[in-house]
């Protein structure tokens, strides 16, 4: 499956969640699945994400132990499903929200919880979710200012070559080559 339907389809899911542990399924589903698509974008990303995906991968696969949920043990993940990853801002932008929408429903578990061992996983999911979280952002601004670069490059370009592109008014390279163009350009035989 597609990384960003994967994205959908855990938000839907965490949005349907009723009770603390479907929550804390869906927290775990949200960090294998952060694990996933940074594994992808560092094996098969654009290069100035790759030591970020990295991270995001270790960060995913780190917390994702940490809360103890029947899923988690017997490590039946959503994110086995990936099969590709076509648009990194799209996909990274759809797992931020999904994150921050982990966290928020963990904070919800936490203050309610009286069970101290819950209440640290959740503590230490928050915290990975964050950290998840910044490293997405941190990519997602790396796309931003490679973009910017390439829109300066263009205008750039632009100015250089003046209002007619690069080959003036003329239309291309080998317009004053046959008779028409010879004549259009001025020239003569």
């Amino acid at each position: 499956m597609e990384a960003e339907r994967l994205v959908g389809v855990s938000r839907r899911a965490l949005a349907q969640s009723r009770g603390t542990p479907d929550i804390i399924a869906e927290a775990w589903q949200a960090q294998a699945l952060a694990q996933a698509i940074g594994s992808r974008l560092a094996a098969d990303g654009p290069k100035e994400l790759r030591g970020e995906a990295r991270g995001l991968s270790e960060i995913g696969g780190r917390s994702s132990g940490s809360l103890d949920h029947p899923a988690a043990r017997a490590g039946v993940a959503r994110a086995a499903r990936l099969s590709g990853l076509a648009e990194p801002r799209a996909t990274l932008t759809g797992l931020g929200t999904l994150l921050g929408e982990v966290g928020m429903a963990l904070v919800g578990v936490a203050c309610e919880t009286d069970e101290q061992g819950l209440y640290w996983q959740c503590m230490e999911a928050i915290d990975a979710a964050d950290e998840s979280m910044d490293r997405v952002h941190g990519m997602l601004r790396r796309l931003d200012e490679q973009d910017r670069e390439r829109q300066q490059d263009l205008e750039r370009g632009r100015e250089r070559d003046g209002p007619y592109g690069p080959y003036g008014a003329v239309g291309g390279p080998a317009a004053g080559t046959t008779a028409v163009g010879r004549d259009r350009a001025g020239l003569r035989e």
